[in-house]
Formats: C-alpha cells, structure tokens, sequence
C-alpha cells in the first residue's frame, strides 16, 4: 500500500501528569494584545487528551497521504479505540495487515478508505480484504 502508515505505537502512561499553566485570557490571532497577569487554573494535558484511557494509545505516523488533514509524517496521533468508528472520521485502520491512516467514508452500503492528499486515490473496501478498524484518531501534535 502506498499511503501513511502508522510507524510506531506507543501506550499513554497515566502515572505521571503534564500539569501546564493555562491562562485566563484567549491569546490573540491578530494584534497582541497586553496579557493579565494572572492564570487560571493548571491543564493537565493526560486529562485533556486522553478521555478514555484504558482504550487510548499514540501512534506516530509515516507517509504524506493524509496531509491536507494536518496529518504529516512523522506526527503523533492520539487514538481512542471506544470511539466508534463513524462516517467521516479519521481512523486506525489494518487493511491486509497493515496499519494505515486514512479518514473513513460509509456510502450506499459501501467502506472507502479515503486519503488527503490528491496524490493518492481512494481504497473501496471489498470482501476480499482483511478489514478491521483499530480506532480513530482523535488529536494530533505536530511541530509547528
């Protein structure tokens, strides 16, 4: 398959915590503007990401067929596999033993596997193939 694949997988540790500051005050996408000096509260990037930890894991991608999502090569993907695996959504799939990345499209009774990126066609998933969704994706962090 010529497409993104997962690279690597890797299991949350809920043992530790991220606690960051989290400011009270939105941060301006125009002009700056002067900050209070104060913060609101401490985010936890464990709680804030992963909802359902027993079923999350992280992936890090390799290819650049999902591109026009936001997804590039080499990204961390944060997957939750009790999510359901709904039309239009982003998703871990194993597709003849391989591992991809590719946003999930259910039509007139038919599975595709999409890609984002022009380079690259659409897989239509027959009877054939060895089928099964992992879980879908549900945050990525990238570099900027």
């Amino acid at each position: 398959m010529n497409n993104t694949t997962v690279d690597v997988i890797y299991k949350p540790d809920q043992a530790t915590e991220c606690r960051r500051p989290l400011f009270s005050v939105a941060v301006s996408a125009g002009f700056p503007s002067p900050a209070d000096d104060y913060i609101e509260h401490c985010l936890d990037l464990n709680q804030h990401l992963i909802k359902h930890p027993a079923a999350t894991f992280f992936v890090r991608v390799k290819g650049d067929s999902m591109i026009d999502a936001g997804i590039h090569s080499g990204d961390i993907l944060i997957v939750d596999r009790s999510l359901d695996p709904a039309d239009k959504k982003v998703v871990i799939a194993v597709v003849d033993g391989e591992l991809t990345v590719k946003r999930i499209r259910m039509a007139a009774g038919k599975v595709y596997l999409l890609p984002e990126n022009r380079d690259y066609q659409a897989m239509e998933i027959t009877d054939s193939m060895e089928f099964t969704i992992w879980g879908v994706v549900a945050y990525v962090i990238h570099p900027l």
